[in-house]
């Protein structure tokens, strides 16, 4: 009874509970959201933040990403996930009596050690439900990205996050170049090429309009995105709205999936990170199960799951 009752004890005490962090950054100072060895990057950052927070102890952080960034890429809308021990947990509440919700102090703490002006913030902090995995479960992933052009002028203050093209782009040309790549396709053509990986996605929405500034935005929705898909589609709809570029041409790079220098991969200032979705709480393990199982089929490598 009593070496039952130790192992039942031990096993809690070596229990690990998954948190949940959607997170903003600007990513104009950040190589990238992967950790790199000599670079400051946003994986790198959070994860001192998180280990300062709980006086290091030695013990790492490890978080996983929805959607990995390029440097100089924005975020809004991030969602990682993090596992603590059953000690670092406990210490989130212990010394409020065990009230304040542990997720919510995890949150505080990693600011607190960010500080008010940080680059970075966890907008919100949760106990993940069970079977939640911030990228395998994911369903989709959107982005947006802003272009400046003669219409517009350029706003200073708004610099980091907008590209400018020094033309007058054709609204309508681009919103026709946008809906002709929606689908299912091979999107080669539009991603940097990595070993073993598909290029095969599904682009769920892709839309042009222009905000009240005369902002150009693009809206881009996909179950998943290869390297520099979003920043080439982009690119090949301002070839498009520029007069540079026919959306037949747009089509028909896309369905020769060969990677040709036609069109200018945009600048990483203007897209942002906007929303990931996942199913209901009841799904989460079932679609984090069958990404993974598709994955491993298809060979994909480790970082092309919204990365751009």
């Amino acid at each position: 009874m009593t070496s039952g009752t130790s192992e039942t004890s031990s096993a809690s005490e070596s229990a690990s509970t998954r948190y949940r962090l959607d997170v903003s950054y600007d990513g104009s100072a950040f190589s990238g959201w992967s950790r790199q060895p000599g670079l400051r990057t946003v994986q790198g950052v959070l994860e001192e933040a998180i280990d300062q927070s709980f006086g290091g102890f030695g013990t790492a952080s490890n978080l996983v990403v929805a959607g990995r960034t390029d440097a100089g890429v924005h975020a809004v809308g991030q969602v990682v996930h993090l596992d603590l021990d059953a000690d670092r947990s406990h210490r989130l509440t212990r010394n409020r009596g065990g009230s304040t919700d542990p997720g919510s102090a995890l949150g505080r703490r990693i600011n607190g050690i960010l500080g008010p002006y940080s680059d970075v913030v966890v907008s919100r902090a949760t106990v993940a439900p069970e079977g939640f995995d911030a990228r395998f479960g994911a369903l989709w992933r959107r982005y947006e990205y802003r272009v400046a052009d003669y219409v517009t002028g350029r706003n200073p203050l708004e610099r980091a996050f907008t590209a400018w093209v020094p033309a007058v782009l054709d609204l309508e040309a681009m919103r026709e170049a946008a809906a002709a790549l929606l689908g299912l396709h091979d999107f080669g053509a539009y991603c940097k090429p990595r070993e073993g990986a598909t290029t095969i996605r599904t682009l769920l929405d892709f839309d042009w309009h222009r905000d009240g500034d005369g902002v150009l935005k693009a809206g881009v929705r996909a179950d998943a995105f290869c390297h520099s898909m979003v920043r080439s589609i982009v690119g090949a709809c301002v070839a498009v709205g520029g007069g540079r570029m026919t959306v037949a041409e747009v089509v028909r790079l896309r369905d020769d999936a060969e990677r040709i220098g036609r069109f200018g991969v945009m600048p990483a200032r203007g897209l942002t990170f906007v929303e990931v979705a996942y199913p209901p709480d009841d799904q989460l393990a079932a679609r984090a199960a069958l990404t993974r199982a598709r994955r491993t089929l298809e060979r994909e490598l480790a970082d092309e799951d919204g990365i751009d």
